[in-house]
């Protein structure tokens, strides 16, 4: 099972959603310099996320310059080709976006896209009371 961890940052680059294969498998990559605590502005970090299947919507609500909080898993796989050496590939699959920032405010302050509501939002308006 991946382990899920999440970055703070501003989003440098949106590539558009990418299909492979026959059966419409499709893909969609984004990166963010990092800018959350710890983080030393003289030596930016760079990080390649991407977005799988019904989650590439997810970046239409973005635009560079955005300050973000991106969930994600770690996962990783092997490759064996013949004749090849083996291979690690190691990907970083988010799955929620968060604006943050002074741009919050155009989505009704740090939206989440990609998220149910928390469960205390949920049932705000549900009657405990009862029929019995």
């Amino acid at each position: 099972m991946a382990k899920s961890f999440e970055v703070q940052g501003i989003i440098h680059s949106i590539e558009e959603t990418k299909t492979f294969g026959n059966n419409g498998f499709t893909k969609r990559e984004f990166v963010v310099k990092l800018s959350g605590e710890g983080e030393n502005a003289d030596y930016p970090n760079y990080v390649a996320l991407e977005l799988i299947k019904d989650k590439c919507a997810l970046m239409d609500q973005y635009q560079i310059g955005d300050e973000v909080n991106v969930h994600f898993n770690l996962g990783g796989r092997l490759w064996n080709a013949p004749g090849k050496p083996e291979r690690c590939f190691t990907s970083l699959q988010a799955w929620r976006v968060e604006r943050l920032g002074a741009s919050a405010g155009q989505f009704g302050g740090g939206q989440q896209f990609g998220s149910a509501p928390a469960p205390s939002q949920a049932f705000d308006n549900f009657d405990d009371d009862v029929p019995f």
